[in-house]
């Protein structure tokens, strides 16, 4: 299994876990906004590259 692969799953399960503490919608802000930030907290150059290897995974 792939790494990204390994983090998706991860946070599927860390939102699952929180739905019937925190509220489905929370747990969805969750999981969906922390990659967000964690995404807009790289500075520009991190950012072209990581969309740079994503592009090349996508072509293999």
């Amino acid at each position: 299994m792939s790494t990204r692969t390994k983090i998706i799953v991860g946070g599927v399960a860390v939102g699952l876990l929180l739905i019937p503490f925190i509220g489905f919608w929370w747990a969805l802000l969750v999981v969906l906004g922390v990659p967000a930030a964690a995404y807009l907290a790289l500075d520009p150059g991190q950012r072209r590259r990581l969309r740079r290897v994503s592009r090349k995974e996508i072509g293999r």
